[in-house]
């Protein structure tokens, strides 16, 4: 079985400039940080700190635990540095495994090609040493293997999170389409909202903002809700530690937080308010939540520190620009009319609509939304 307790690299991805947040989470846990890239961060830790990672990172994706890495050409090298691994340590004869990669190398063209190769080189290992195999295939809900070869060096983790962290399992209804909970959390963190302070979400969506600020406000694991990670389909799992694990992070958070500092969220469109307050019971956080259906001019904005976040269409398809500059004129007029003492918040694909705000950015705050490149506008309401 796996020695849970060994340390090695821990490589956690996450979106396109989401990097500094994530690096940030990792540091107030007392994590060194090793290298930053572009959509990720490596640290050092053993599977038992990947246990943690997994269900208290807000702005990661995957948790990597890295296994070995080796020099390989070609696909030849590839099943032979495979091989090497004791893999009847880690996955169950009788279990199920899936492969995941990234493939930057001459000699092979598609990532299909080098899933198959690792598949086959660990049942092969696995059989030759336990006289059976396990099952494969494309279930991210089992054991799963990442593979990233770039080159002549390959490396090859246990991903420990399977499916994406980032989804929290608290989204039961999407009336729209939603901020992904990874960006929302980043948004949060990226603007100067503090918990204890007020944040205001005008034109909220299915709430997903406003639901992040709250489990930050309570201190609250991301990962509290979902039931499944790759980590406990890894052989040598400890059920008794994972529940002391989450059984003390339930400990350390808030039942709720200061009366003075509230979380508004508003929608013009009914279902999407319905759709919201589902998902934030879904979260345990809608008794915190102050939901509303009302035009964004008329949402409340209570006296004291707090910043407003709107997160507005970006008009993709032709023609929409034209029909959105209003609104987003509209947005800076609420701004300086109604917001002052704040700190206010537009996060936009769109650079030409951004400008119809009329305001002076204190900061312009690099994101993407999937392929979309996005800025959080920052501006200070004096």
């Amino acid at each position: 079985m796996a020695n849970f307790s060994l340390s090695s690299t821990i490589s956690i991805t996450c979106p396109k400039g989401i990097t500094p947040y994530l690096k940030k989470e990792l540091e107030e846990l007392g994590f060194p940080i090793n290298k930053t890239r572009p959509a990720g961060v490596e640290t050092q830790g053993s599977l038992y700190d990947c246990m943690k990672l997994n269900l208290v990172l807000r702005t990661a994706h995957r948790v990597h635990f890295l296994l070995d890495t080796f020099r390989a050409e070609n696909a030849d090298d590839l099943t032979a540095g495979l091989k090497k691994i004791a893999w009847e340590n880690f996955i169950d004869k009788h279990g199920y495994v899936s492969i995941t990669s990234f493939i930057r190398n001459q000699t092979i063209n598609n990532n299909q090609f080098a899933n198959l190769t690792v598949k086959d080189a660990i049942v092969d290992r696995i059989r030759m040493t336990r006289g059976t195999r396990p099952d494969s295939g494309a279930d991210l809900t089992k054991t799963v293997v990442f593979l990233f070869w770039k080159g002549d060096e390959a490396s090859v983790y246990l991903d420990t999170s399977g499916e994406s962290i980032s989804r929290r399992n608290y989204k039961v209804d999407n009336h729209t389409a939603s901020m992904q909970e990874t960006l929302a959390a980043s948004v949060v963190l990226a603007s100067k909202w503090k918990p204890g302070q007020h944040l205001i979400n005008p034109m909220c969506g299915s709430g997903t903002i406003a639901i992040e600020a709250a489990l930050m406000a309570l201190n609250r694991p991301a990962g509290q809700l979902r039931p499944n990670y790759g980590i406990k389909h890894i052989l040598g799992f400890d059920e008794e530690k994972w529940t002391e694990l989450r059984n003390d992070l339930k400990q350390d958070s808030l039942k709720d937080f200061p009366n003075y500092s509230r979380i508004l969220a508003t929608d013009n469109d009914p279902k999407a308010i319905e759709a919201a307050k589902k998902n934030a019971k879904t979260a345990g956080v809608d008794h915190l939540i102050e939901f509303d259906v009302c035009e964004f001019i008329d949402t409340e904005i209570p006296y004291g520190d707090g910043v407003v976040i709107f997160n507005p269409p970006y008009g993709e398809r032709l023609g929409e620009d034209e029909n959105l500059s209003g609104l987003y004129r509209a947005i800076g007029d609420f701004f300086k009319q109604d917001c002052s003492g704040k700190w206010g918040y537009v996060f936009t694909g769109n650079f030409a609509l951004a400008k119809q705000v009329g305001l002076r950015t204190n900061q312009r705050i690099e994101f993407y939304n999937s392929t979309i490149e996005c800025r959080l506008l920052e501006y200070e309401l004096y």
